[in-house]
């Protein structure tokens, strides 16, 4: 039956950790996605001239809403993306001629003060496009959100079914002592002395059942990790919280769930079958 219990905690603790690894990319993204979007990016055309340029930077920067606005040559561009592709960069050295064009990259105070910026920005002549996607990152908001709830809602579920599974394998392991335990009552044991060996098993049990789920959650982080590359995810722009960090992560927090849940199952247990 500890076997049991052990298997049972490791499973429930296996898919709170995918969850968790999950969850936490998705933050990060989340955040990365935000950064990106609180930056409006005004592009304009090749025969725009540095002087319309410089006066569309110092209306800008004069707006309350703007953080700061700066001019991308595009030359600076793309020696950025570059240095973003890491050992991936030379594949852009190929390019006949350079595809971008200049820019003007202006950081918002906020995602409202963007739309008053967007506004100033679309009256300006020499412009080709303005990159800017605020109904996009609400929606993101908005599901990142029904999703943490939603992981919420399944990892208490889960914990509820693991102190189950411990708290009866902790009773049929009373009920089996049953007599042993009623002749300890006997000599005068006190309840706190019958009650340690159970509550120790609970938590060895909950603590077992941690060190394995954490080891295969980090194997299979690592796995995951290693297969999409470090090269895709840097041109692809998606960050991924490193395996070191989550792993250390999962440890504390598999541990002292891990060992809350044989404890809280093992008092469980305990409080009806012994009458403590």
């Amino acid at each position: 039956m500890s076997l049991a219990s052990v298997f049972s905690i490791t499973a429930m603790l296996l898919i709170l950790g995918v969850f968790f690894a999950f969850i936490v990319n998705i933050n990060v993204a989340m955040e990365a996605a935000k950064q990106d979007y609180d930056t409006v990016q005004i592009y304009l055309l090749d025969e725009t001239e540095l002087s319309a340029s410089s006066e569309m930077l110092e209306i800008l920067n004069a707006m309350p809403e703007v953080l700061e606005a700066k001019y991308i040559p595009k030359e600076e561009a793309l020696n950025s993306w570059k240095a973003q592709w890491g050992d991936s960069g030379y594949l852009l050295e190929s390019l006949a001629d350079n595809p971008l064009p200049n820019a003007i990259e202006i950081d918002v105070r906020n995602l409202e003060g963007a739309d008053i910026v967007v506004a100033q920005a679309r009256t300006f002549a020499g412009v080709e496009d303005i990159l800017y996607y605020k109904e996009t990152v609400e929606k993101l908001i908005v599901i990142t959100s029904s999703v943490q709830i939603a992981t919420l809602i399944m990892m208490l579920f889960l914990v509820m079914v693991s102190i189950v599974v411990v708290s009866n394998t902790i009773k049929l392991t009373v009920q089996a002592r049953g007599r042993e335990i009623e002749i300890m009552k006997y000599v005068g044991a006190t309840n706190w002395f019958i009650r340690g060996p159970f509550l120790l098993e609970g938590m060895f049990i909950g603590l077992i059942s941690s060190g394995l789920a954490c080891g295969i959650v980090a194997l299979l982080y690592h796995k995951v990790v290693e297969l999409i590359g470090a090269e895709l995810l840097v041109i692809i722009g998606i960050p991924m919280v490193p395996v070191q960090f989550l792993s250390l992560n999962l440890a504390v927090i598999f541990v002292a769930l891990g060992v809350s849940i044989g404890a809280s199952g093992s008092i469980i247990s305990m409080r009806r079958y012994l009458d403590t």
